[in-house]
């Protein structure tokens, strides 16, 4: 049960009293409420959201000194998510992601994480100068796809490093995956280790008692969330949750460390409102979300050639439990890859999923979904189906995740070490300064201060020639990758 009130909204409320007292400004930005922006622009979005872009003065609050209706907003998120203390973060889930590592591991310190974590948490390892353990998940081998860490994995890794400060989990996984997060919880605990929760992906886990139990309600001492993502907030918006295990004082200084002094009042208005439409509305949306979900993965798993994952998971290694408003499509049956067919969708029918991997498209379903809009996805899958599916389909088959290589330098140390730029190919048994990502999800096959292996080079060619999207070095084509130039001369650390 909520202690405060949770239809008001606070900083949204002090947005809307600045434009109904029709303020001049004589502030930031430059385009003074819409007056100095071009009409291109100024004629699509329409001149209240930018009536509403505005900077700190008193009557809206400062996000790194929150004293009046940002203070507000954030304590009704704090009560409605059930935190000690919420933090706004306009810099998405990344952001809060570093933010939540910052504050609780320093340089040197050990951090366990699954290997199948988003490129923000090793970028937030980077900045700390801590010392990444990884859990390999499990695999699905049908969907090609990494599911959540088991509570063994995690025993077994503190086991094997009892000095290390946190674990880190995600929960649930971009496919909706869910761990055991409360035994999870209870085994860090009991070794006197922090829990931090990358629940970018379940923001919405609190409202409804159909979907997998929300990390803070599992004993998490600290969760990021992608407000953005499942419920209302614009693109950006994300919520850092604490519980009073954690320095808050320390988070507050980190947080103001990495945020922009010039934040976005729209994207914070709309985490604001977001939180409101959940605490009150909250239920009944996510149950008509579920709906839709449940409709959509029971006609895909009609159409010939596809296949749509659901509570069947559920027992198998890595999965206690399901979201199911991630509906995951799976192609291999049409014998083309997850790519073409998110391209199919998109250049033939107008129709974007999240993401694409070797075997699987991905589209999220949110409060935003409509009948309409499912029936449509469903229409064009039929069609799809019906040009690729044949009874005697070579089903697709991709090179597996290559392993996790050995780890020589943390990966500040080979961040920032003197490095020269090579071949791929030709770079087989050096140490990366660099990422190798499929984009998204964002996960490493490879990280800086990792040795480069044939296979990943093998990998990261099938991924290319596959049509995913390979990032993370210098070279934006990965044909060339930054590796440590002088070994020697570098304290080696693992």
């Amino acid at each position: 049960m909520n202690k405060l009130d949770q239809t008001r909204t606070p900083l949204f409320d002090a947005l809307l009293k600045y434009y109904e007292n029709n303020t001049v400004p004589f502030h930031v930005p430059g385009h003074k409420k819409g007056a100095g922006m071009s009409d291109k622009f100024k004629n699509f979005v329409g001149t209240n959201v930018l009536s509403i872009d505005v900077t700190v003065f008193k009557e809206v609050d400062s996000l790194h000194k929150p004293t009046g209706a940002i203070k507000e907003a954030q304590e009704l998120a704090a009560d409605a998510f059930g935190a000690d203390a919420t933090f706004f973060c306009i810099h998405g889930t990344t952001g809060a992601i570093q933010a939540m590592i910052l504050s609780t591991v320093k340089e040197g310190d050990k951090i366990i994480v699954p290997r199948n974590v988003h490129k923000s948490v090793t970028s937030g390892i980077i900045l700390s100068g801590a010392i990444p353990v990884y859990i390999k998940p499990e695999i699905d081998d049908r969907l090609g796809i990494a599911m959540g860490v088991t509570p063994a994995a995690v025993k077994k890794a503190i086991r094997e490093n009892p000095d290390a400060k946190a674990v880190l989990i995600i929960n649930p996984t971009y496919y909706g995956a869910a761990t055991d997060i409360k035994r999870i919880a209870d085994i860090v605990h009991q070794n006197n280790m922090l829990l931090l929760v990358d629940e970018a992906h379940g923001p919405h886990l609190k409202f409804n008692e159909k979907l997998p139990i929300c990390a803070l309600d599992a004993g998490a001492d600290i969760t990021s969330q992608s407000t953005h993502k499942i419920l209302g907030a614009m693109t950006q918006g994300s919520m850092l949750h604490v519980k009073n295990t954690i320095d808050i004082n320390r988070v507050k200084a980190v947080m103001s460390l990495l945020q922009t002094t010039s934040p976005s009042y729209v994207i914070l208005a709309s985490l604001d409102v977001a939180r409101m439409q959940m605490a009150t509305e909250g239920k009944a949306l996510l149950d008509r979300t579920i709906e839709l979900a449940q409709y959509a993965r029971k006609a895909i798993n009609q159409i010939p050639g596809l296949y749509c994952p659901g509570e069947e998971l559920i027992g198998q290694n890595g999965v206690y439990d399901f979201d199911p408003t991630k509906v995951t499509i799976n192609a291999r049956d049409l014998g083309i890859t997850g790519y073409q067919l998110e391209r199919l969708l998109a250049e033939k029918y107008h129709i974007q999923l999240e993401l694409a991997d070797m075997y699987n498209g991905l589209a999220v379903f949110s409060i935003g979904d409509t009948r309409e809009s499912v029936d449509a996805l469903l229409q064009a899958l039929k069609e799809i189906s019906a040009s690729y599916y044949t009874k005697t389909v070579k089903r697709f088959t991709s090179r597996e995740i290559p392993d996790i290589p050995e780890q020589l330098l943390n990966p500040r140390e080979a961040f920032i070490s003197d490095t020269a730029s090579l071949l791929l190919k030709d770079s087989v048994g050096q140490i990366s300064s660099e990422f190798i990502l499929s984009y998204p999800p964002g996960i490493p096959v490879l990280c800086p201060g990792e040795i480069i292996t044939q296979d990943i080079v093998d990998y990261v060619d099938e991924m290319k020639r596959a049509g995913l999207f390979v990032q993370g070095t210098e070279d934006p084509e990965v044909n060339y990758i930054k590796v440590v130039r002088d070994i020697k001369a570098i304290n080696i650390t693992a």
